[in-house]
């Protein structure tokens, strides 16, 4: 047993579950003789949790954790302001990076039974057994902003981002773009696995050759990744002889990264080489050319996970929640003529 007992032995110790623990000491469902048991536990082994003086250094106020794999990727600074700006100014709002791993996302879930925080809003990349298991349990109020690929009774908002890839290829077609590559996000992450099938589908859908050498894999979903998978896939591409004239990127800043490289092999976007985007971010508007992107509606995500997290206040023990939020193609000039 370690220097400060942690709430795990203490639910070990009175032989009950992490969550009946956890109800037991904040007194929430559970009965007295769960009550009895579990504060004998804690009260043996010294136990003592951190919610009191959280709550009195926060004046009395909830605190709400705001969990994201990447805190600068524009796509979630959307969403932190919708959500702050729901919250409003009586619960106060903290922004947790678990872009480390899933193991990282369970240690944050798993802390707010102890205290760390009410509530917790969460867009995993990454979803492990581990963190379904430690999102079924926690006590906390939960939404989830994305796809768990299960039924855990938790609140949720979902966008299709397999059918927004759909858009994006209808709309390379209407345009008689044919040759198309794609940069694809990492595969063990839901948007890069999502995304990736909904760029077969929809080639397929189409008739088009779907060419393991005209698509390639960026390390992360980052700009400069997108710099070098983009420099790569067109290197790679000329190489074997065949030109893309158009380029699927898994999200906006993996696109602005591509078209980046494009200009430095000194292809015209969008007269050479068109190519697209996922998030409509603040910077694919600005970017020259602006970037032909889908809106996953970030603002319209984060806003209903507030309002759905504020009902879970008011009502704890209603039905789980799920809503779903519909992707909308913004053309820009990266891949109209008429708009560059």
């Amino acid at each position: 047993m370690g220097d400060k007992p942690t709430l795990h032995e203490v639910a070990a110790t009175a032989g009950v579950s992490l969550a009946s623990a956890s109800r037991a000491l904040t007194g929430r469902s559970a009965s007295p003789d769960m009550v009895r048991r579990v504060r004998q536990a804690a009260k043996s082994i010294g136990y003592l949790p951190d919610a009191t003086a959280r709550q009195l250094r926060l004046g009395g106020r909830r605190q709400v954790v705001f969990a994201v794999d990447d805190i600068g990727n524009p796509n979630y600074v959307q969403m932190l302001r919708a959500i702050e700006a729901e919250l409003g100014d009586t619960i106060r709002l903290s922004v947790s990076a678990t872009g480390r791993g899933p193991d990282q996302t369970v240690d944050l879930v798993r802390s707010l039974s102890m205290g760390a925080g009410d509530g917790l809003i969460i867009s995993p990349l990454r979803v492990s057994p581990a963190l379904r298991q430690a999102l079924s349990e926690t006590v906390v109020p939960v939404v989830v902003i994305g796809n768990l690929h299960s039924d855990l009774g938790i609140d949720s908002v979902f966008v299709d981002s397999s059918a927004a890839i759909g858009m994006i290829i209808d709309h390379l077609v209407s345009l008689g773009r044919t040759r198309i590559g794609a940069i694809h996000g990492p595969g063990n992450t839901n948007p890069g696995a999502a995304r990736r099938a909904g760029f077969v589908a929809a080639m397929q859908r189409h008739g088009l050759a779907v060419s393991e050498h005209a698509q390639i894999t960026a390390r992360d979903f980052t700009s400069t990744a997108g710099i070098d998978a983009g420099t790569e896939l067109l290197a790679r591409r000329r190489q074997a002889g065949v030109e893309l004239d158009a380029i699927v990127a898994v999200n906006d800043l993996i696109g602005i990264g591509a078209i980046h490289a494009a200009h430095r092999l000194g292809l015209r976007v969008p007269t050479d080489l068109a190519i697209t985007g996922i998030d409509d971010t603040e910077l694919a508007a600005i970017y020259l050319p602006g970037l032909t992107t889908v809106s996953l509606q970030s603002a319209d995500r984060g806003r209903l996970a507030a309002r759905m997290l504020l009902s879970r206040f008011s009502d704890p023990t209603r039905s789980a929640q799920h809503a779903t939020v519909e992707a909308t193609l913004v053309v820009r000039g990266s891949t109209s003529l008429e708009m560059s």
